[in-house]
């Protein structure tokens, strides 16, 4: 057993114009990015330092016409992406692509959970990798929220698919509680709860870390984005802010002040 099965590792955004969220995110997160070429075309890595911790890809017209729109998706792996495909469709999820391999790299399908949210269900080849940044580091991928119709059923589905398992439940107020989820890894991975959706159904939102939260929201606006609030402050200290990309992409930034 892979001591990542079960954990987010790998996150992507398949968007209208990769170009311009290349150079939006390199300016807004810091990330350098390195292309490669494969059977679907360009694809891009987005790094900190030598590690890659995301990617970039272009939607395809046919994706368009089917009802594609930008948006960040995240890696979880699989122990069996066939067999977990299955598993996912008998406990009320659908499948929307694959499973299928990605030549050199690993086997994956797309799915959506219960609720609708979309996720990627990967089984990785060997391969040798610097080590994740920590999610102090600017650029890193910090945090995994899901925004859910009914958190509880979902971490149900989760914690059944993959073994995750419950951590501080963070009590809102009339919003109800915030749960902390545990994937295997070192502390949380990221957290769950009821909210009133943006969307038509439930949702992954990601965070990115970022150097300062206020030139973070600066910079998300100088290059054509919007932050959706102010700055919020959570336990540890930081601040978050939901934003989206100029071509409608939803994620977050996290950061300090001072």
């Amino acid at each position: 057993m892979s001591s990542t099965q079960g954990q987010f590792v790998w996150h992507e955004l398949l968007t209208t114009d990769a170009d311009a969220a290349i150079d939006f995110y390199s300016k807004v997160v810091g990330w350098t990015h390195e292309h490669m070429e494969g059977s679907y075309g360009r694809y891009t890595i987005m790094k900190v330092g030598d590690r890659g911790v995301g990617g970039i890809m272009q939607l395809r017209p046919e994706m368009i016409e089917g009802g594609a729109r930008p948006a960040w998706f995240g890696y979880i792996e699989a122990a069996d992406v066939d067999e977990d495909t299955r598993r996912a469709e008998a406990r009320g999820g659908k499948n929307h692509m694959g499973p299928m391999d990605i030549e050199g790299v690993g086997r994956f399908s797309m799915v959506t959970d219960p609720q609708g949210a979309m996720i990627v269900l990967f089984k990785p080849l060997p391969m040798e990798a610097p080590p994740m940044p920590s999610m102090e580091t600017p650029g890193a991928i910090s945090w995994n929220e899901l925004h859910a119709d009914d958190w509880e059923a979902a971490f149900d589905f989760y914690s059944d698919m993959f073994g995750w398992t419950k951590g501080e439940a963070i009590p809102m107020g009339p919003l109800g509680t915030y749960q902390l989820f545990h994937t295997g890894g070192e502390g949380p991975a990221g957290g769950m709860y009821n909210c009133e959706q943006r969307a038509p159904h439930a949702f992954w939102l990601y965070y990115f870390t970022v150097d300062h939260i206020d030139r973070g929201v600066e910079r998300v606006k100088a290059h054509g984005g919007q932050a959706l609030s102010d700055p919020m402050e959570v336990p540890g200290g930081a601040f978050v802010v939901e934003c989206r990309d100029p071509q409608g992409g939803a994620f977050a930034i996290s950061g300090f002040r001072g």
